[in-house]
């Protein structure tokens, strides 16, 4: 069903994550969000967990008989923690998981 990427042994991609958010403009600020704030919830929620890992072996969720680790299944879980991370004042409108230039995937919100 997945080709060359249904492998025994793994395989593995160099993703892009790009996540846009939106709001309203603070006008003491200039900005949606805290640029710091969103790294942090980045960091936490797509680098710590995602960065140089076996997605089907150290990322829980994806762990055998849960999700499967798609570019789709990636951008909305990321999708659903980083809008966890940064609360209900921004929201998350999209995630978009590449797996190289000409393939990607993107979550929106409904």
């Amino acid at each position: 069903m997945f080709g060359l990427c249904a492998r025994e042994h793994f395989h593995g991609h160099t993703y892009v994550c790009t996540v846009t958010v939106s709001g309203d403009v603070d006008p003491l600020t200039g900005m949606v969000i805290d640029l710091a704030r969103l790294d942090r919830v980045l960091n936490a929620e797509v680098r710590d967990r995602f960065d140089h890992r076996n997605i089907n072996l150290e990322v829980a969720e994806f762990a055998e008989g849960k999700r499967i680790p798609t570019s789709e299944e990636l951008a909305k879980f990321i999708f659903e923690r980083v809008q966890a991370g940064i609360g209900g004042t921004v929201r998350v409108v999209e995630v978009t998981v590449a797996e190289d230039d000409t393939m990607s995937a993107s979550y929106r919100a409904d």
